[in-house]
């Protein structure tokens, strides 16, 4: 099915869908409405669901024909904690949320793409999984659907994310790491607190946090290899009660971003190194917590093979671009370590339609004409992924 037969047959569903999405957001872990919304549109289709993670989350299957092997595919359904000011007639209904990521658009693009391949379940080969995931913005839906037995007997995933820095009809797919692992943490310093004009009598950690905020730096100038892009950030401090009191306590938190999984252990061990002889350095405690929130997202070679050349008949042969990696997370990773998969960034930027803001932005569009782009490659690398 060309794009122009897809449009005809399925683009007022995917635009009604979308708009819908769009007006009713929910925040991470609480789609309740969206969840709801999912299940009835798939009831209509005839196609069965369960529940499957967290208390939203929504696993579906097409069953082809012919047999074959099982793919999963992903579309994401939370919204973000954004006031809307794009003044759109289909704005969110909802003050301070908004989907400002474009998750309305993943869960309207695998929802029609799910009717466009319950409609060819007669030429499909194998199985189609389709997770409709809760929570990716706090990196919870993705474990949760796992642990509620996601991945059982999949071979393979497949997801989208629309992307406002490509421009609509390319889509960027490479082998590799595409996303960054991001990990949180927090330093609490114990130091001595003391009047201001006898500092030699204190601990002061206001020193201490300063000097481990310069120290932190090393790791990433001094022991991580320069080919092998890495970022640790101390966003927050909090030091001190007043002006003439020295500080006995401090607290430091930030992110560390990364592309390899070897960094993975090493960054907590190294940074348990630096903190712990910072704070021995100037007679002080410290202790150091090391979230790890989202892995590297990393797309396999074979998968993303496959699916460029989904690409290239769905949407077009000059449509696949290569992007920069990007240090931004994306819990799909977790899906990722498991099986084999890849993931796509569809173009939907375009100054036309004002598809111009940033992800996360209050003002954050779309084109929407481009989004059976992302209908068509799901709907492809799921018919070719027993023909690979």
């Amino acid at each position: 099915m060309n794009r122009k037969e897809a449009a005809a047959k399925y683009g007022d569903y995917l635009i009604e869908m979308r708009r819908w999405f769009h007006a009713h957001p929910e925040v991470s872990g609480k789609e309740y409405e969206t969840s709801k919304r999912v299940k009835a549109e798939l009831d209509k289709l005839g196609i069965s669901w369960r529940p499957c993670g967290l208390e939203t989350g929504i696993l579906a299957t097409i069953q082809g024909a012919k047999p074959g092997k099982t793919i999963l595919l992903r579309g994401d359904m939370d919204a973000l904690t954004v006031q809307e000011e794009t003044g759109l007639p289909f704005a969110s209904e909802n003050p301070g949320v908004m989907h400002a990521c474009g998750h309305d658009c993943h869960i309207s693009t695998l929802l029609t793409a799910a009717r466009m391949l319950n409609d060819l379940k007669s030429e499909l080969c194998g199985t189609v999984q389709l997770a409709f995931q809760p929570a990716e913005e706090i990196a919870q839906g993705a474990k949760s659907m796992i642990e509620n037995g996601a991945l059982d007997g999949v071979d393979g995933c497949f997801g989208i994310h629309v992307w406002s820095d490509v421009p609509a009809g390319k889509v960027a797919l490479a082998p590799g790491p595409r996303m960054a692992a991001a990990d949180m943490f927090s330093i609490d310093i114990q130091g001595k607190g003391g009047h201001g004009s006898a500092p030699h009598q204190c601990v002061d950690a206001a020193v201490v946090a300063s000097a481990m905020v310069g120290n932190l730096q090393t790791i990433v100038s001094r022991e991580i290899e320069p080919g092998d892009p890495a970022v640790l950030t101390v966003g927050r401090m909090d030091v001190g009660t007043r002006w003439n009191v020295v500080a006995e306590y401090a607290k430091l938190e930030g992110t560390t971003r990364y592309f390899s999984r070897d960094l993975q252990t090493r960054f907590e061990e190294m940074m348990e190194r630096v903190v712990t002889q910072t704070a021995r350095t100037f007679r002080a405690e410290a202790k150091l917590t090391y979230d790890r929130i989202v892995l590297p997202t990393i797309n396999d070679e074979a998968m993303t093979k496959l699916s460029i050349g989904a690409a290239e008949k769905a949407i077009g042969p000059d449509s696949v671009i290569a992007i920069d990696r990007i240090t931004g997370g994306e819990d799909f990773s977790f899906f990722m370590e498991k099986v084999p998969g890849a993931i796509a960034l569809m173009g939907v930027g375009g100054e036309a339609c004002g598809a111009i803001w940033p992800q996360h932005s209050g003002k954050y569009r779309v084109d929407e004409d481009a989004l059976m782009n992302s209908v068509l490659l799901y709907t492809q690398v799921a018919m070719d992924f027993n023909a690979g």
